[in-house]
């Protein structure tokens, strides 16, 4: 090597020296995105399953209309909308957000994407949209609009959203529709972010329909991460959902096993620092039912061994992991197609789980959530007025009573 090239190859390394400090080193922010809401993105499933979607099976040149209530406020919003089980682009002609008044509906703001106000969503992603100057406050409501110009086949949805959305024909993101569809689960919206000048913790609950409120009042945010959310809003705290109705520590169907979900739904939450495990009573309940005909029946060493694969992960990431209890259903869905789905053999394997939760010292806190829910005199079943009916599904005040018992637990763990 020359002198003169080691003279060109220094001149060039010194030139290149301030814009990589610069890249490896950028400015410090003082503002901080937060998970405010969230709704689990999963896959329709076929006709063959025993419960309906609830959903159209394609939507073209219509507006997917939705709303949801934050957990925490923020000076700025982002909006992410989901394709995570697509396997083709989602193009997206339009998309408003508005916040949700008891007055007249205020004004609808237009959200891009990249500086513009079309995208596409791609196979398998989220988009996520470019930030909206709204100052919101906790538990604020806010309405998103997307329109839909081609013809896309809906293939991730959110199915027991317990909130009503709409479908309209058109582009109706910056009008009222006059004749609205009602759609009852979820089709597009995923999650909302918040900006704040401070760090914000975030409190992800995982589980099945019981975090996702299912025998709970519709459309009054009456789900029990909602009551926490109310509970937790005071302290600056979020409290998100990651529930979907028919989810299973191993098995997929409605929505995928919780080893899975556990890294989109909960670790890559902005901001999450716990979560709250209530999932496995369909584990158990599922073989043997309309559910799983053909499935072995559960036993407990196979779920320990799921709960302990959500532990390892929560682990890595530092994010604490609150292990809940698995309520009572005796008599759970008795006299509809999906009768057997209680039988005292499996609820020998809730009690098992159940013991294992409380003594094995694995999680880092325990939401007895059995004891709470429980007849005293009766310890198989819900306490009648914590039922909605069903005998599985709490209601309303069976879901205040869950939000009671997990902040309650959060309490004694972290001196808040």
């Amino acid at each position: 090597m020359t002198r003169r090239t080691i003279a060109l190859l220094a001149t060039l390394a010194g030139a290149l020296a301030t814009p990589l400090a610069a890249l490896a080193a950028p400015p410090p922010s003082t503002s901080t995105w937060t998970a405010s809401w969230y709704a689990s993105p999963h896959a329709t499933w076929d006709a063959d399953f025993p419960l309906p979607t609830g959903v159209p099976a394609v939507l073209a040149q219509q507006t997917v209309r939705e709303t949801a209530r934050l957990s925490i406020g923020g000076k700025r919003v982002r909006i992410v909308l989901s394709n995570r089980y697509g396997t083709q682009p989602v193009p997206i002609g339009a998309a408003r957000l508005a916040r949700v008044t008891r007055a007249a509906p205020a004004a609808a703001i237009a959200l891009t994407f990249g500086g513009q106000t079309a995208a596409i969503i791609a196979p398998g992603a989220p988009l996520v949209s470019d930030p909206v100057e709204l100052p919101v406050a906790p538990l604020d409501k806010l309405e998103v609009s997307v329109y839909l110009p081609q013809a896309t086949p809906l293939t991730t949805f959110h199915w027991g959203a317990q909130q009503t959305g709409s479908i309209e024909a058109g582009d109706t993101t910056a009008a009222r529709p006059r004749q609205p569809q009602a759609l009852h689960g979820r089709a597009l919206l995923a999650g909302i972010l918040v900006e704040s000048d401070t760090r914000r913790d975030v409190i992800v609950a995982l589980g099945d329909s019981i975090t996702d409120g299912n025998g709970s009042t519709p459309d009054q945010d009456r789900r029990w991460p909602d009551v926490l959310a109310a509970t937790m809003a005071q302290q600056g705290i979020a409290v998100v959902n990651a529930g979907i109705s028919g989810a299973r520590l191993l098995g997929d169907r409605m929505g995928v096993n919780a080893a899975a979900r556990f890294g989109p739904d909960v670790l890559d939450r902005p901001g999450v620092t716990t979560v709250v495990v209530l999932l496995g009573i369909n584990d158990i309940g599922w073989p043997g039912s309309a559910f799983a005909l053909q499935e072995p029946p559960m036993t407990a060493p196979r779920m320990i061994a799921a709960y302990r694969q959500l532990i390892a992960q929560a682990r890595l990431h530092k994010v604490r992991i609150v292990g809940a209890t698995l309520p009572p259903f005796e008599g759970a869905l008795q006299g509809t197609p999906f009768a057997g789905y209680y039988t005292p053999a499996k609820d020998g394997v809730r009690r098992a789980v159940n013991r294992w939760i409380s003594e094995s010292g694995e999680f880092d806190a325990v939401a007895d959530i059995d004891a709470a829910l429980r007849d005293p005199q009766h310890r198989t079943r819900l306490l009648a007025r914590y039922d909605s009916g069903d005998h599985l599904h709490p209601g309303d005040a069976g879901y205040e009573a869950i939000a009671a018992t997990v902040a309650a637990t959060l309490g004694k763990t972290d001196g808040r």
